[in-house]
């Protein structure tokens, strides 16, 4: 028997909605965010960062893989059914992870700071309503949400992209490079 809470809602017109107090988290995100965020340890800091802030390093395309990767972990979420809130609010932190990565030198302390994967985990594990056997599929409310988000992070991307371009084209042009 599974053990339930009851989670009542702001408002007194709405149902109370029973949710799981412990859902077992598929262990590849788990590992995933491991990885990602505190694989390696600097001991004399006993600071952790993992392979973000190494691929990171790579202008543009480690930006972009690494927010793929977190991108997987937020479509993850829609089958354990997390509230859109939760799953805004896991979009909202890999949009600060990639914007603030976007900017030279500081973006990179920044993002081994922040640490997307391991924050949505832990929003997964506080929020996930079903676990991962019981739910197969998202609702289609959730995944059209999920996309919605997704789409605005790869516009952010477009562009960032766009912009570094321009950038570079402008210095080009204005120092007659070209």
């Amino acid at each position: 028997m599974r053990a339930y809470e009851n989670l009542e809602l702001a408002s007194p017109t709405r149902q109370r909605v029973l949710r799981p107090t412990s859902v077992q988290i598929e262990r590849e995100l788990e590992v995933l965010s491991q990885l990602m965020d505190n694989q390696f340890r600097i001991p004399i800091l006993d600071w952790r960062f993992g392979f973000n802030a190494i691929i990171d390093l790579i202008p543009e395309f480690g930006d972009i893989a690494t927010t793929i990767v977190a991108l997987y972990i937020l479509v993850s979420a829609v089958r354990y059914r997390v509230p859109k809130i939760t799953l805004l609010r896991m979009g909202v932190n890999i949009g600060i992870y990639f914007a603030a990565g976007l900017l030279p030198f500081a973006g990179y302390f920044f993002d081994a700071w922040w640490k997307p994967n391991v924050r949505n985990l832990n929003l997964l594990r506080r929020r996930a309503t079903v676990s991962a056997e019981e739910a197969k599929r998202g609702r289609k409310s959730d995944w059209l949400f999920v996309g919605l988000i997704v789409a605005t992070i790869v516009a952010l991307l477009f562009g960032s992209i766009m912009l570094t371009i321009f950038v570079w084209w402008y210095v080009a042009t204005h120092l007659q490079v070209i």
